[in-house]
């Protein structure tokens, strides 16, 4: 009989609202600039330029609630209120009409950055990795079943005052837009998650503070730095 040269990894997984069962995260992928305003915010012409993609590692995973350390190695720690998707289905190639039926449900999400990190990565035209898939970098607060898109305003507080505000209509590339051209580059399969992008008005955050990222008709994402 097979056996492991070291105990495997405990599975990844986040809660389901509603439900006591729980949902296994495979992939994080996440969306770079998709809303107008914050490309701008970050020196770029998104009208311009078709989506891109980076990702964090399952483990990056913290649930709502959860207090985190300040992480090592920057000095610029960022907040990014984003939409998630969870994929309750995959394939290649897949048609934006057809592109919700691999939806399993939708939550809360922020996109921690260490932005120092990523503006020294960019300017030596190197990979954002240690930028966005550090440790703890990936907050999802319970996901909600459901395939239809929610059509909701999207805000991010620090310690209650409001940092981040839109529409989630504003995306620059909609939920099957995101999936379908994706789709184009990866295999998709069940357990993915898609942080969708944030919109403008990102920034830091200190030690001891507490952030929120609520959407119209999901439960809050919230994390504390501790």
């Amino acid at each position: 009989m097979m056996g492991y040269v070291l105990p495997p990894a405990a599975p990844v997984s986040l809660p389901v609202h509603g439900s006591k069962d729980r949902f296994p995260v495979r992939r994080i992928f996440c969306v770079g600039r998709n809303y107008a305003d914050h490309g701008i915010e970050m020196g770029g012409d998104p009208t311009k330029e078709p989506p891109f993609f980076f990702t964090k590692p399952a483990d990056a995973v913290v649930e709502s609630g959860s207090t985190i350390p300040y992480p090592p190695a920057t000095q610029d720690f960022h907040y990014e209120g984003e939409l998630v998707l969870a994929l309750g289905a995959g394939g290649t190639n897949i048609a934006e009409a057809d592109a919700l039926a691999h939806v399993w449900g939708y939550a809360a999400g922020n996109d921690l950055t260490r932005r120092d990190l990523q503006a020294e990565a960019k300017a030596a035209r190197r990979p954002w990795d240690m930028a966005k898939g550090f440790d703890l970098s990936a907050v999802v607060g319970l996901i909600h079943p459901g395939q239809s898109v929610p059509d909701a305003t999207l805000t991010l507080t620090v310690d209650g005052v409001l940092r981040q505000e839109t529409r989630l209509s504003m995306m620059i590339w909609d939920v099957p837009g995101i999936i379908a051209c994706l789709s184009q580059l990866v295999t998709l399969a069940p357990g993915d998650l898609i942080f969708t992008g944030t919109p403008a008005g990102v920034g830091a955050l200190q030690r001891g503070q507490t952030c929120t990222v609520a959407v119209e008709g999901l439960t809050p994402a919230t994390v504390t730095i501790a």
